[in-house]
């Protein structure tokens, strides 16, 4: 960005994202400390903890599409999904051209639905409480991703062998 102000304005609606984040799971972790203090046992401990994940959830979700409706009053499409990227570590590209790069052979519907999913997946990571959990959502949808792929027909372990003689062959490591 080269104007200053809107980078600013960017980075603080970055910021209070963030903080909304941490404000929802300091509340469901307060929740959980309570409930886990609170004696109960069997069904009504685990009923009570649903309970605070949910309101998590419902939270998350009032906010979510919040997220990108302010950076829109300072950015295009284009650069929400730049921010989107950012803060989900780049990951829906690096793994998008994992597979294509893997599976040469994919079909264009194939590489469509690949790419929702990790759209998708990116979504949740946007919402998860750190790096781990932002990881592990998308590790999900690998899971369906690989799924997908061997129910089309693909061996992937095949592939990957080939794929990782490919990257050796062209001076690569893995």
């Amino acid at each position: 960005l080269t104007d200053a102000k809107i980078a600013e304005d960017v980075r603080n609606v970055i910021a209070n994202r963030y903080f909304e984040l941490n404000d929802i799971y300091e509340v469901r972790d307060a929740k959980v400390k309570k409930v886990k203090e609170s004696g109960l046992t069997g069904e009504a401990k685990n009923e009570a903890l649903k309970a605070a994940e949910n309101e998590k959830d419902a939270a998350l979700y009032r906010s979510h599409f919040a997220f990108p409706a302010n950076l829109s009053l300072f950015l295009d499409e284009k650069q929400i999904e730049t921010v989107k990227d950012g803060m989900t570590y780049g990951v829906v590209k690096v793994t998008y051209d994992s597979h294509l790069d893997m599976i040469p052979t994919l079909k264009e519907e194939e590489k469509a639905q690949i790419y929702a999913w990790l759209i998708e997946a990116r979504e949740f990571a946007l919402d998860a409480e750190n790096s781990n959990k932002k990881h592990a959502a998308f590790g999900k949808y690998k899971g369906r991703i690989n799924n997908y792929l061997a129910k089309r027909g693909y061996d992937l372990k095949k592939e990957r062998e080939e794929w990782y003689k490919r990257i050796k062959a062209r001076g690569g490591s893995i």
